[in-house]
């Protein structure tokens, strides 16, 4: 099973860089930047919250009366990712999930909150991810990131479900992205603290016990089925995939405000 785990690490490994190295790192120069990166991330954020509970409700018995379900192992090793991802603590010590903690840190730093939060709402009240985009206005690129996210979901297959949460979100924030984040939380202290603190949770979390444990996870659903792992893999090259299209997004969004921004200048200089 460790084989296979190296032989999808060795395959997504060409994808994996390029989103260690998309161009929407370089394109982040000051905190509006960062404000238009979020805005798009906090979908992923979302999301992520969503197959992680998926995956253990499937993994483990979430209804009364109480049956054993799956393997002890196997339980353990959601529910210890769930405890960490959905009640980790802010910069207060005050209990949040991950999702919660990025919402913080976009208010903190005047990031648009408004269509995630209409988003959800619509989606809490209608169940309806059509209604919901529509009213949020949620950009083209997050949709599609979710839909492929959901249409894993909703295949009902864990396997697949536990594939794309360990390799499609592990291990992806460049050094570069941690250097500017620290760089900008030397000027703006007050506005990025809970996003520099959320970075790092992530890196300490997700990106070191969590990720142990989810690969873990995938090796024991997949176990020695050599179909199960091929599927699995599939997923995963689709989920980067996606994340490259996310990030494309965000990069065109950040262009085309630099463009804007410049033709104003002209502009004013003009006109002066």
């Amino acid at each position: 099973m460790t084989t296979q785990i190296e032989k999808i690490k060795r395959t997504i490994e060409p994808l994996r860089q390029e989103i260690i190295n998309h161009k929407v790192y370089s394109a982040i120069k000051d905190l509006d930047d960062l404000k238009v990166f979020m805005q798009f991330h906090v979908y992923a954020v979302w999301d992520f919250m969503s197959l992680l509970k998926t995956l253990q409700g499937n993994l483990t018995c979430t209804s009364v009366p109480w049956f054993p379900k799956g393997t002890a192992d196997t339980r353990y090793l959601i529910n210890e990712i769930v405890v960490g991802e959905e009640s980790d603590v802010d910069l207060n010590g005050i209990r949040k999930s991950h999702f919660e903690l990025y919402l913080d840190a976009m208010k903190q730093c005047g990031a648009d909150t408004y269509k995630i939060e209409v988003f959800t709402d619509v989606l809490k009240n209608t169940s309806d991810f059509d209604s919901a985009y529509l009213a949020s206005e949620t950009p083209k690129e997050a949709k599609d990131f979710v839909d492929f996210t959901f249409k894993v979901i909703e295949s009902g297959k864990d396997y697949l479900q536990s594939a794309i949460f360990t390799f499609g979100r592990e291990d992806l924030i460049p050094g570069m992205f941690i250097s500017i984040i620290n760089e900008m939380h030397k000027s703006f202290p007050d506005d990025i603290s809970i996003f520099k603190y959320y970075i790092e949770r992530h890196i300490e979390v997700d990106g070191d016990h969590h990720s142990h444990l989810a690969k873990q996870m995938t090796a024991n659903l997949c176990k020695d089925n050599e179909q199960y792992w091929q599927e699995a893999e599939e997923a995963v090259i689709n989920s980067l995939k996606q994340r490259i299209e996310l990030w494309n997004g965000v990069h065109r969004q950040l262009t085309e405000r630099t463009t804007t921004a410049n033709s104003m200048l002209a502009i004013a200089a003009g006109s002066a």
